[in-house]
This record gives C-alpha cells, sequence and structure tokens, in this order.
C-alpha cells in the first residue's frame, strides 16, 4: 500500500468550507453544512486542531471532535442524533450506524436514554458529565487483563495523549500483600536479576508505547536508582534524545536508613515527548513558601496580603510624563530619567479600582494580591507529595502504590480534558482514577487478574463509575476484558499458546523458540539470589545469571517421567528453584518432587491450572 495513502498534509476550515490537503496530491473541499459542530463552533474553536490516527484523521482538543479521511473522501455528514451538547465529547461523525446502535441500545438496555440532542450523559449519584466516545480509533475506559506487550500491539499508531508507566523496578524488595478486596494473600516479587534482563524486558514494551502516543503527546517513566540511569539511555534511543523533557526527582519518603551509604528517600520519572515542535502543557504552580510570603507579601488591606512594585518606566510612549495628584493632595512626577508605565486615564482608573498603594512620599505603587498570584511555577524537585503509608485514606495495600495527587498533577500538565490516558503497569488503577476524576479518558493494562479486580473496585467506589457493559456502550461506565480462561478453555488452546499462558501468569518470561527447548518453557529471574558459576555455550555471553526454570504441560496429570526429566534439566543447568505447571499430578510424581529435594535441596514448585487460576500462588511459594 502506498505509505501517502490518505495521509494529511494540511487543514483548513472557514465559516462556509472544511478543506483537507492530502500527501499524495489529492484535496476534498467540503461545505461547513455537512459537519453542524464545526459550523457552530467559533473561530478559535475550529482553528486548533491535531492530527491523530497515523496523521488520518483530524481531532478538534476544543470541540471534543473526530472526523477521519475515509469519511471525509466519501462525503459522508455529520450523523444526525450525536450533536454535541457545550463541552461535551461526541460520537464521530463517520459513523451514524454505531451512534444509532448505541443509542438505541442505551435507550433499550441501559434503562437512561441518551439526550436527544447530544452524547451528554450523567452519573446521577455523582452529577458528573461524562462523554461518551471521544475517538474513531481506540476503545477508552477499557481496563484489559494480560501481557502489556500484545495489548500494546492492538493499538493503532498515535492514539493516545499521555502514557505512564510505573513498571517493576529493578530491585530485591520482596512483598506480601493483603489487598483491600478479599482476604487473598498473594506474593509481589521484581523478578529481574540483572539490568540487561530488565531492559531486555522494558525495551519492546517503549517502542510500543512510543508508536501509540501522539506527536502532541507526552510519556512518563517513574522508576527509582536501580536502573534510572540505564532506562534514560534506553528512552532517549526510542523517543529521541530532543524529546527529553525533564528528569523529575519525587521525595517518596521524609527518611530512609541505608547501611553505611546515604538514604535513598526518591523516585525518578523521566518526561517526553511524542516529537511536535507544541505539544500539549498546562502550566501548573505550588504555593508560595511561608518564608517568601513574610518577606515580599508585606502589605495588608481589607483585600488580603499583597506586594507592591514600581508604576514608572524606562522609555517613554505616549502620555507618560504628567504630573499625578494623591489623595492627600501631592504632586508627583516619575523618578529622574523615568516615565509613567501606565497613561493617566489608566492611573485613575487603577486609583478607582483601589490598585495603587501610596508611599510616605506620594509615589503610587501598583499592589499585587496574594490570593490573585498563582503561584511559583512547578519544578522538577517535588517534595510537596507524600506517599501513601499505612495510614493514609487512599491506601490499597498495593506495594508500590502512588499518591492521587502525584499522577494529577502529571495528568493535568501534560492533557486536556477529553484526552486519552494510557497506563500499562496500571497496577491498583491510581492512574485511571485521576484521569476518571479529572475528565480525562484512560486504558489501563496489567497482568494480574487481581490488580485488575482491585482497581475495577477502586473506580466504582471512589469515582461512582459503574462497571457494565451496556453503560460502556452508552459512555457512562467502564469494562474488564480478558480475564483469566476457564480450565476448559485452556484445554482446548495450542501447546504453545499454553505455555506462554502459563509462563507470563507466574511472571516468567517466555522463550522466543518453543522448538528444541530443552525442557525449559519459560524463566523466572529472581533479583536477591547470589550467582552461581554458569557454563557458557557456544554464542552466549560471559554474564552470569541465576534463573528459575519454568516447564509447562497441557495434560490431565503430570506423572513420574515428566518429573524425572525436569529434574535432570535442573541438575544440569545447576538450578536451585524450577517450576512445574500442569491441570494435575499422580501421586508417584508428588512423591518424586519430594524425595528430589531431600536427595539434591533443590526444590521444585509443582502447581496446577485451578491454583493459578484461583490465585492460590502465594500459598504454595511460601
Amino acid at each position: 500500500m502506498n505509505s501517502l495513502n490518505n495521509k494529511i498534509k494540511s487543514v483548513g476550515v472557514n465559516d462556509t468550507h472544511l478543506t483537507v490537503e492530502l500527501l499524495d496530491g489529492r484535496s476534498i473541499r467540503l461545505p461547513l453544512t455537512l459537519f453542524p459542530t464545526l459550523a457552530e463552533a467559533t473561530a478559535r474553536q475550529r482553528a486548533k486542531w491535531e492530527l491523530c490516527g497515523a496523521d488520518t484523521g483530524i481531532h478538534w482538543p476544543l470541540l471534543n471532535y473526530d472526523l477521519s479521511v475515509a469519511g471525509l473522501l466519501r462525503g459522508e455528514p455529520e450523523a444526525p442524533g450525536i450533536r454535541r451538547a457545550k463541552q461535551t465529547a461526541k460520537y464521530p461523525a463517520h459513523k451514524p450506524g454505531k451512534a444509532y446502535a448505541l443509542a438505541e441500545e442505551a435507550e433499550g438496555r441501559a434503562g437512561s436514554p441518551l439526550p436527544a440532542d447530544g452524547t451528554q450523559t450523567e452519573d446521577g449519584a455523582h452529577g458528573v458529565t461524562r462523554p461518551t466516545k471521544p475517538s474513531v480509533l481506540v476503545d477508552t475506559r477499557v481496563i484489559y487483563c494480560g501481557d502489556n506487550l500484545e495489548q500494546l500491539k492492538k493499538l493503532p499508531d498515535a492514539c493516545v495523549d499521555f502514557a505512564y508507566i510505573d513498571p517493576p523496578f529493578n530491585s530485591n524488595r520482596n512483598y506480601e500483600v493483603f489487598w483491600g478486596e478479599t482476604k487473598e494473600k498473594r506474593s509481589f516479587e521484581d523478578r529481574h536479576e540483572s539490568t540487561k534482563a530488565y531492559l531486555d524486558y522494558m525495551r519492546p514494551r517503549c517502542v510500543e508505547l512510543a508508536r501509540v502516543l501522539k506527536k502532541t503527546g507526552s510519556f512518563y517513566y517513574h522508576c527509582d536508582w536501580h536502573a534510572s540511569h540505564y532506562v534514560k539511555v534506553m528512552l532517549d534511543q526510542i523517543f529521541g534524545e530532543n524529546n527529553f523533557q525533564n528528569e523529575i526527582v519525587w521525595k517518596r519518603s521524609s527518611a530512609h536508613s541505608d547501611s553505611k551509604r546515604y538514604g535513598a528517600n526518591h523516585d525518578t520519572i523521566f518526561f517526553y515527548t511524542g516529537g511536535a515542535n507544541k505539544w500539549t502543557w498546562n502550566d501548573q504552580f505550588t504555593p508560595y513558601s511561608e518564608e517568601y510570603t513574610e518577606q515580599n507579601y508585606r502589605y495588608n488591606d481589607e483585600k488580603g496580603r499583597f506586594r507592591v512594585s514600581d508604576m514608572t518606566a524606562n522609555k517613554p510612549g505616549g502620555d507618560v510624563s504628567y504630573e499625578w495628584k494623591t489623595p492627600d493632595g501631592k504632586i508627583v512626577k516619575p523618578y529622574k530619567g523615568r516615565y509613567w508605565a501606565y497613561s493617566k486615564e489608566k492611573l485613575k482608573q487603577m486609583e478607582e479600582a483601589g490598585q495603587i498603594y501610596y508611599r510616605s512620599t506620594g509615589m503610587p505603587m501598583l499592589k499585587h494580591y496574594l490570593n490573585e498570584m498563582p503561584g511559583v511555577p512547578l519544578q522538577t524537585f517535588w517534595d510537596d507529595i507524600k506517599p501513601v503509608i499505612s495510614g493514609s485514606e487512599e491506601r490499597l495495600g498495593y506495594p508500590t502504590q502512588k499518591p492521587l495527587q502525584l499522577l494529577e498533577r502529571m495528568i493535568l500538565s501534560s492533557s486536556d480534558e477529553n484526552g486519552i490516558v494510557l497506563d500499562a503497569f496500571c497496577g491498583c488503577g491510581t492512574a485511571l482514577v485521576a484521569a476518571e476524576k479529572n475528565k480525562r479518558q484512560w486504558i489501563g493494562i496489567d497482568i494480574s487478574p487481581t490488580a485488575c479486580r482491585v482497581m475495577a473496585k477502586r473506580l466504582r467506589d471512589v469515582c461512582g463509575l459503574p462497571e457494565s457493559e451496556p453503560l460502556w456502550k452508552a459512555g457512562r461506565g467502564f469494562v474488564v476484558r480478558d480475564l483469566p480462561w476457564s480450565e476448559e478453555k485452556l484445554r482446548a488452546i495450542p501447546p504453545f499458546e499454553f505455555e506462554n499462558w502459563a509462563v507470563i501468569a507466574l511472571g516468567g518470561i517466555p522463550n522466543k523458540v518453543q522448538v528444541g527447548d530443552m525442557g525449559v518453557d519459560g524463566r523466572i529471574y529472581p533479583v536477591s539470589s547470589a550467582a552461581t558459576p554458569y557454563r557458557l555455550k557456544e554464542g552466549e555471553l560471559g554474564l552470569k545469571e541465576r534463573w528459575y526454570p519454568i516447564q509447562v504441560k497441557q495434560k490431565d496429570k503430570v506423572g513420574r517421567p515428566d518429573i524425572d526429566s525436569f529434574e535432570a534439566m535442573m541438575m544440569r543447568e545447576d538450578c536451585d528453584k524450577g517450576f512445574f505447571v500442569s491441570f494435575d499430578y499422580s501421586s508417584d510424581a508428588l512423591q518424586e518432587i519430594g524425595s528430589f529435594f531431600k536427595r539434591s535441596h533443590k526444590v521444585i514448585v509443582a502447581l496446577t491450572v485451578k491454583e493459578i487460576l484461583d490465585e492460590q500462588i502465594a500459598k504454595k511459594l511460601a
């Protein structure tokens, strides 16, 4: 296919026509009467547009409005029944069939019909106006359960405005967590022994995140000192050095005791943009310090504290050399060699508005009230946001849970209302809650079914957002996709797919080549173990790595011969621990596992598919 096919070169909108020039030389010119949303918009709203969908679509952020080149080439008008209400999103103008279907479903099954004049909907319990579907490109308000690499590959190019990840750090922390939703106890462990293994895991995921990010979008990578320097080099290669904007330091604890070294009490957040010269940015401010306020805002009146500034200038321009009469009758002129910064008429208006403070000499000064100042522009050292601790109201028990305020700060800075927020390691869903509370669309991905259920409960409880397929289609709810399969389905899928499912469920890395795998279907890289001598094979690098093998059998019942083969592999590779996954085990197999431990002191953890589906793994790993 021609690489220029349907790619946009320029867009022009006036009061009568929409004109789109394509890179292949074609031109589309349509009357604005076909698109009432654009026709009724102001010139400023129409003028601010951006390309999306790999440059084959147009998005007007101030209108929450999308058009596709494919629809424009067909001359399709805006679908009736989906006209936008003020400050709400709308269905894509070129999908009338879908718009009608969703409206009909909302009336027939959700019990709350869509308004006849648009898609503005409201959550009665919380009174929040919720847009329906802002983009023709991607479903939003969806949590995907599974490997984020596979899910990211399904997303189209340039479809998200803001991406954030807080992946497992390359650290040696082990977690035993009680979740807020159930009594289930689950083990969390960062399973990357070496920085190389960590970066090998993260690189393809970051490549996909760069692909799905809009040119005007922003990407935030949250990490700590264990691998941050290597991560920065990797991100420069993927996003481009010129698109690196800031290294943010978040002070996550007041003090940290580390033996024989300085306490490590901060995290690092790398901020990149998508490649455009102008990206979405909204200035954020922090309050002035008490010391600054005391020193600079030294005056008070009935309106509050204020500081004063000079009302003269060093260059003339108009009526700026007059004499000024103060309320007590003094006559004052600008200082020698200077001029008034305002005309006499403007100075009179300021005086009447109470904006002038007079010194004892009679010289007028301009008041600047503290409550009218935005504060200090946000810097790269953030020490004003406290971590989630045991007594925090928002605490769920997730091991690396970040405070809501931290995510809100990034989302508010780098996205607009109704922009699409993506978190590919969304854990307990803090980024999703922050996006929802601040009127953004969102997509969440996490490999843990428990994490997906926890964030779903949090969205229901905190945001009042219902988990419902019909309401999601009507724009008023969310859905969770791809939760774990049943045993019946797992028995039916191809063996290699079953192996990948089991390895990923354990947090391991599947083999890239599954033929001739020498009895190893996947590997788990622990962090805190000491490396043991490793016999290099031809072509391997001289890196010492310790890893745990995973063997997977799609059998109703694994017998002793399967265990014998796995034991031989563990002895050959000198592995202290290994994991075996199947639907069940014979008594001979389980007895041999026990005997093997007595003979060699090497551990085989036998897991059933049911235990993985029921998330009872922690009991076997304790």
